[in-house]
Parts: structure tokens; sequence; C-alpha cells
């Protein structure tokens, strides 16, 4: 009778924290292990931006010609991608304090998914002052190095 009950508590539990991975609202979000792979690359990348090391931060962006990010303005290949970062966050005080939220990954197939999120970024005003918004990441699964971002919309 008791393990019947201790399962009981267990299937009431989870289902009332929901699936269990990254927080969405007030519950947990189970995740698959690709998804998952894809979220450890934004925490890379949040850990690296605030250590003020933007060459680790690129890693995370496939290094390819057709890798692109869209802002202002839309940077064709990892050369401009890394080049335009460079001239806009030159160094550490530039870059400020990165955080990411409201991560959700998507697979679409067994080589491709999206992510979509927010981004904070704190800096003081000579550096250009604070910034949020939104992102849309598209990543490829790589054979090498596993999941990469080629397409990065950030708004």
């Amino acid at each position: 009778m008791r393990q019947v009950w201790v399962a009981v508590v267990l299937v009431g539990v989870l289902m009332g924290l929901g699936p269990l991975g990254a927080q969405k609202g007030d519950g947990l979000t189970l995740m698959s292990h690709d998804s998952l792979e894809l979220v450890k690359v934004l925490t890379a990348q949040e850990r690296d931006w605030n250590n003020g090391d933007l060459q680790a931060f690129l890693a995370g962006y496939k290094h390819a010609p057709e890798t692109t990010f869209v802002g202002l303005q839309v940077q064709h290949g990892w050369d401009q991608t890394a080049a335009h970062y460079k001239a806009s966050y030159p160094n550490k005080e530039a870059m400020g304090t990165l955080s990411f939220s409201d991560l959700e990954p998507r697979l679409l197939d067994e080589h491709f998914a999206v992510l979509t999120g927010k981004f904070n970024l704190e800096r003081g005003r000579k550096f250009g002052g604070n910034a949020s918004g939104v992102f849309s990441l598209v990543f490829e699964k790589t054979a090498d190095a596993g999941w990469k971002i080629v397409l990065d919309h950030t708004s």
C-alpha cells in the first residue's frame, strides 16, 4: 500500500510541476537532450560574454559563409558577423552584462532547430546604455561541433 501511495504522490508532484527542464511561466518544461544542448549554447555564450571573451562567444556561431546575423543591418558570413561584433563591442565595458531569458527551443528535425528568447544587456551610458529585446535563432547540428547558430535575428 505504501508503494501505491508513493506512486500517487509522485505522479501528482510530476503533474503539478509540469515537465522538467527550462522554466516557462510558473512550472518547468521537459526538454529533450538536443533541446538542452541548444540551451547550453546560449548559457555558454552568456558566460563568455560576461567574461569579456568575445571570441569564445562567437564560437556559438557556425564558422561558415552562410551564417547570417540580422539586427539593424544584415551581416552575411561568420567573418562579417564577427567583425561587426568586434567593432560594436571592443572591450568588456562596452560588452556590459548580458542575460538571456524565456528560452524556448524547438527541434525542426534531427539537423535543424529554432530557439526564441529575450536578452537584456546592462552597460554604462558611455558605452551605449542598457538594451533589451527579443531574438530568434536557427541552429544546425554539425557533425564535428554539435549545435551551431546559422541565423540570428535580434531586435
